[in-house]
Protein backbone atom coordinates (compact mmCIF):
# COMPACT_ATOMS: atom_id res chain seq x y z
CA UNK A 1 0.00 0.00 0.00
CA UNK A 2 1.77 3.01 -0.91
CA UNK A 3 -0.89 5.68 -1.95
CA UNK A 4 -3.79 4.94 0.81
CA UNK A 5 -1.90 6.28 4.03
CA UNK A 6 -1.12 9.59 2.21
CA UNK A 7 -2.80 12.94 1.41
CA UNK A 8 -3.38 14.01 -2.27
CA UNK A 9 -0.65 16.48 -1.71
CA UNK A 10 1.81 13.97 -0.81
CA UNK A 11 0.54 11.16 -3.49
CA UNK A 12 1.70 13.73 -6.06
CA UNK A 13 4.87 14.66 -4.80
CA UNK A 14 5.43 10.99 -4.41
CA UNK A 15 4.50 10.02 -7.90
CA UNK A 16 6.30 12.66 -9.49
CA UNK A 17 9.35 11.47 -7.74
CA UNK A 18 8.75 8.17 -9.57
CA UNK A 19 8.01 9.20 -12.58
CA UNK A 20 11.13 11.24 -12.64
CA UNK A 21 13.34 8.17 -11.50
CA UNK A 22 11.82 5.42 -13.86
CA UNK A 23 13.21 4.98 -17.53
CA UNK A 24 11.34 6.05 -20.41
CA UNK A 25 9.52 2.10 -20.71
CA UNK A 26 9.43 2.11 -16.74
CA UNK A 27 6.51 1.19 -14.51
CA UNK A 28 5.65 2.24 -10.83
CA UNK A 29 3.71 -1.11 -9.48
CA UNK A 30 0.65 0.08 -7.08
CA UNK A 31 -0.92 -2.13 -4.69
CA UNK A 32 -4.27 -0.60 -2.89
CA UNK A 33 -7.90 -0.67 -1.81
CA UNK A 34 -10.25 1.15 -4.17
CA UNK A 35 -13.77 2.69 -3.15
CA UNK A 36 -16.27 1.97 -5.71
CA UNK A 37 -18.19 5.31 -7.39
CA UNK A 38 -21.35 4.07 -5.91
CA UNK A 39 -21.14 1.97 -2.75
CA UNK A 40 -22.99 -1.23 -2.53
CA UNK A 41 -23.24 -3.82 1.03
CA UNK A 42 -20.82 -6.43 0.19
CA UNK A 43 -18.31 -6.96 2.04
CA UNK A 44 -15.23 -6.14 0.47
CA UNK A 45 -16.87 -2.87 -0.46
CA UNK A 46 -17.25 -2.89 3.79
CA UNK A 47 -13.95 -3.36 4.33
CA UNK A 48 -12.72 -0.73 2.18
CA UNK A 49 -14.99 1.56 3.50
CA UNK A 50 -13.65 0.33 6.98
CA UNK A 51 -10.14 0.85 5.32
CA UNK A 52 -10.98 4.62 4.83
CA UNK A 53 -11.95 5.61 8.40
CA UNK A 54 -9.04 3.37 9.51
CA UNK A 55 -7.09 5.88 6.93
CA UNK A 56 -9.15 9.07 7.73
CA UNK A 57 -8.38 8.72 11.76
CA UNK A 58 -4.49 7.24 12.07
CA UNK A 59 -3.09 9.26 8.72
CA UNK A 60 -3.71 12.91 7.92
CA UNK A 61 -5.10 12.94 4.78
CA UNK A 62 -4.69 9.50 4.28
CA UNK A 63 -7.92 8.04 2.34
CA UNK A 64 -9.28 5.27 -0.26
CA UNK A 65 -9.95 6.65 -3.73
CA UNK A 66 -11.97 5.84 -6.06
CA UNK A 67 -10.64 4.93 -9.60
CA UNK A 68 -11.83 8.39 -11.17
CA UNK A 69 -9.54 10.11 -8.08
CA UNK A 70 -6.99 7.43 -8.70
CA UNK A 71 -6.48 8.18 -12.39
CA UNK A 72 -6.36 11.94 -11.97
CA UNK A 73 -3.57 11.69 -9.24
CA UNK A 74 -1.34 9.84 -11.89
CA UNK A 75 -2.49 12.29 -15.12
CA UNK A 76 -1.37 14.80 -12.57
CA UNK A 77 1.88 13.10 -12.05
CA UNK A 78 2.68 13.13 -15.88
CA UNK A 79 1.88 9.22 -16.43
CA UNK A 80 0.48 8.34 -19.31
CA UNK A 81 -1.73 5.34 -18.51
CA UNK A 82 -3.02 2.71 -15.36
CA UNK A 83 -3.51 -0.69 -16.19
CA UNK A 84 -5.83 -2.93 -13.85
CA UNK A 85 -3.68 -6.02 -13.46
CA UNK A 86 -5.41 -8.31 -10.78
CA UNK A 87 -8.02 -7.94 -8.08
CA UNK A 88 -7.36 -9.90 -5.17
CA UNK A 89 -9.08 -9.70 -1.07
CA UNK A 90 -9.96 -6.41 -1.94
CA UNK A 91 -6.82 -5.41 -3.53
CA UNK A 92 -5.89 -3.65 -6.57
CA UNK A 93 -2.27 -4.33 -8.18
CA UNK A 94 -1.81 -1.68 -10.59
CA UNK A 95 0.52 -0.24 -13.32
CA UNK A 96 1.58 3.07 -13.61
CA UNK A 97 3.08 3.69 -17.30
CA UNK A 98 5.15 6.74 -18.40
Amino acid sequence: FILHDWSDDDCLKLLKNCYKAIPDEGKVVVVDCMLPDVPDTSSGVRATCQADVLMMTQNPGGKERTKRELEALVSKAGFSGIRYECYVCNLWVMELFK
